[in-house]
């Protein structure tokens, strides 16, 4: 599989440098000069290629969607469906990570607390635009479930705003954001976010979360007790002494 994945990101890297060679010929840039700029970014590489519940953030979205608008107004309609999957794949990735915490619940997560840990985007900031967290947050309060957040960095006015934003530009009524939000709580006191929870989900790469006590916390959770490391942060032997409901994002 390593060699099959190792080909398929060559070629699907190749395969963006010349969707962008055709965006080049049309706006009068030059595409050795874009690739000199690409190979000298030092987050591409095996330090950045690290699986995770999916990217975030104020750029990467709408730098892609200012792709697809270029490459559409022209003319070049599969360079923008190319620029557009990328989108999808992450929106993919989001949902799919939402469906696991619902499948390891046996698809029964209707008033059950499930503890978020991490709403950040990515580790050391506050950003939390477009971040992970606010779409699986989204489908499992759709779900019923009840939602206990804790980020270091993320202050808890922000996190409620994040999602009355989110449903309010999903078309939701004042009264659904309400009875939404009734079912979101946020602590400081990361004992008092995982305590009778039925699942734990790390969606932030925080290093604290790795230096945490998981015997005690683990303790103080209801059966069945689900880890879920969306960051793949988390060293496996220090779960799975304590619950044999570890899961880890392509692993």
């Amino acid at each position: 599989l390593s060699k099959l994945a190792s080909n398929a990101i060559l070629a699907q890297r190749i395969s963006s440098i010349n969707s962008l060679s055709a965006l080049c010929e049309k706006t009068g840039a030059d595409i050795d000069e874009v690739s000199l700029a690409v190979g000298m970014d030092s987050r591409i590489g095996k330090d950045f290629l690290k699986a995770s519940v999916g990217f975030g953030g104020s750029c990467f979205k709408k730098d892609i969607l200012n792709l697809v608008y270029l490459s559409k107004f022209h003319g070049l309609d599969q360079v923008a469906k190319y620029w557009n999957q990328v989108l999808k794949i992450n929106d993919f990735q989001k949902s799919r990570f939402a469906q696991k915490v619902i499948d390891e619940l046996n698809g029964a997560v209707s008033d059950k607390k499930i503890s978020l840990l991490g709403w950040a985007f990515k580790k050391n900031t506050n950003d939390s635009r477009e971040s992970a967290a606010i779409d699986v947050a989204d489908v499992l309060i759709n779900e019923g479930a009840q939602i206990s957040v804790y980020d270091p960095m993320v202050k808890k006015k922000n996190i409620f705003n994040d999602m009355k934003n989110f449903w309010t530009n999903n078309g939701d009524s004042k009264e659904d954001i309400k009875q939404k939000c009734s079912r979101i709580q946020v602590h400081n006191d990361i004992s008092k976010v995982i305590k009778d929870s039925f699942s734990i989900c790390i969606l932030t790469e925080w290093d604290e979360f790795k230096e945490y006590n998981w015997e005690i916390l683990i303790k103080s959770m209801k059966k069945p007790s689900i880890v879920l490391d969306g960051r793949s942060i988390i060293d496996k032997k220090s779960i799975e002494k304590f619950t044999n409901k570890f899961y880890c994002i392509g692993k």
